[in-house]
């Protein structure tokens, strides 16, 4: 069927960034912060993606143990969320509403221009060249133009859609589960956690048939306001997602409400400190781990992890550990996962460099990525992909689009220019 209807331009901006989570937050002040014209349209009702809407419950670390990684931006977020909690505990819960308030501050003090329940839907291309950008909303379909656009999508839909190359899971297209998140009210956590860690009684209850799947990986639940009982939830998997297709992801979310009361009896029988608690809410969406890689003129790969690499064109340093989750119920496969989340990890005070070719799409001259839709080979994206990785390369997305502005083409921007941009908006560039 061919559909054909005249759009009208909403708006004309030096950088378009599509999505609003951590790393397309941090892009989009960077580039206001850079005195740069910026639209930021996000699909949901709130910016934060999965640590507000997936209720994911803690930050990873922002620190290597000595030294702040994801400062600036992303520091200054952190410091007005979950205050009572030291800045360098390595997994910080998340109060959600306190980030909710946090991203509408900092992106509206910005001066960045936005709208909630807007959808990418289609790009016009030409060439190598993003000409705009389709949008749907409340209103019905629009285009944006831009001179720089900034994939923050998490899926690399902007890029995926206008036609660029990416990759996307392991040599056979798999992804890994993504889990629905959860708060519950009702935990004593003066007792939880303090005889047990949370999948200490797994085998358990696996033999005594608990479980409608051995599913051994279990993040846990964390302490979101240990004071008033609430815990968030980040249990249990569902195997055999695709996270870019929509009928997927709908058996994902009934599949994820499913299996909840099957931990629910778990802690409730066989942990102690958890045996009042009561499901607040599921997330209203899914907390993915893996999409599409988008191919960027440097990939980032595991030798750089092993290497600790140091980049000429750094414009950021990382430090979380490999963290591929099972792709499976195996018990072998278990095991995989636990000898690699243990043996691919840094001491303290030790990370590894982000270059900025690693943000810039072969396919295109005006586009940049962030988040963990980078240029990064599989294991390097199962550690880039968590939210102060997203908070620290969107920042160099959005001071390198400030740059490229200015000249049309982002494989033009000097290095020294990103890099004292970068340092203005307090990025840690210690080899600068």
């Amino acid at each position: 069927m061919l559909y054909s209807k005249e759009l009208k331009q909403k708006y004309e901006v030096d950088v378009f960034v599509a999505g609003g989570g951590a790393s397309g937050v941090a892009a989009a002040v960077a580039a206001a912060r850079c005195e740069k014209t910026v639209f930021l349209a996000e699909a949901g009702g709130c910016f934060g993606g999965v640590g507000t809407t997936g209720l994911v419950p803690a930050f990873a670390p922002f620190d290597d143990g000595v030294n702040v990684l994801a400062s600036g931006i992303g520091l200054e977020i952190r410091k007005n969320v979950s205050k009572n909690i030291p800045l360098n505990r390595y997994w910080c819960p998340i109060k959600v509403e306190e980030l909710k308030s946090e991203y509408d501050r900092i992106v509206v003090d910005a001066g960045v221009r936005f709208s909630f329940f807007t959808n990418v839907v289609d790009v016009i291309a030409d060439g190598d060249r993003i000409e705009s950008v389709v949008l749907s909303s409340k209103s019905g379909l629009f285009t944006i133009k831009a001179k720089v656009y900034i994939d923050c999508t998490g899926d690399g839909d902007l890029c995926a859609f206008a036609g660029g190359r990416f990759e996307k899971g392991d040599e056979n297209g798999n992804v890994m589960p993504p889990t629905l998140c959860s708060l519950w009210a009702n935990v004593d956590f003066s007792v939880a956690k303090k005889e047990f860690s949370d999948d200490s009684q797994l085998e358990r209850a696996i033999s005594d048939g608990v479980f409608s799947k051995e599913d051994r990986h279990l993040p846990g639940m964390f302490a979101a306001d240990s004071g008033r009982g609430i815990g968030g939830g980040n249990i249990g998997h569902t195997f055999g997602v695709d996270p870019t297709d929509e009928t997927s992801l709908t058996a994902a979310m009934l599949e994820g409400r499913r299996i909840l009361p099957e931990y629910e009896r778990y802690y409730k029988t066989y942990l102690h400190g958890y045996e009042n608690m009561t499901l607040c809410t599921t997330a209203n969406m899914l907390g993915v781990r893996e999409s599409r890689r988008i191919t960027c003129d440097y990939t980032l790969n595991v030798n750089d992890f092993v290497g600790k690499s140091v980049f000429e064109d750094e414009i950021g340093r990382y430090c979380y550990p490999v963290d591929i989750h099972v792709m499976n119920t195996d018990k072998k496969e278990y095991e995989r996962f636990a000898k690699e989340y243990t043996d691919m990890r840094y001491k303290a005070g030790e990370s590894y460099g982000i270059p900025y070719r690693s943000l810039v799409p072969v396919s295109f001259s005006n586009v940049l990525v962030a988040g963990r839709c980078i240029g990064t080979d599989r294991q390097m994206q199962a550690s880039v992909r968590v939210m102060p990785g997203c908070f620290i390369t969107g920042r160099a997305a959005g001071a390198a689009a400030s740059a490229a502005a200015e000249t049309g083409d982002t494989r033009s921007v000097r290095t020294e220019v990103l890099k004292a941009r970068l340092k203005k908006l307090g990025a840690f560039l210690p080899n600068a």
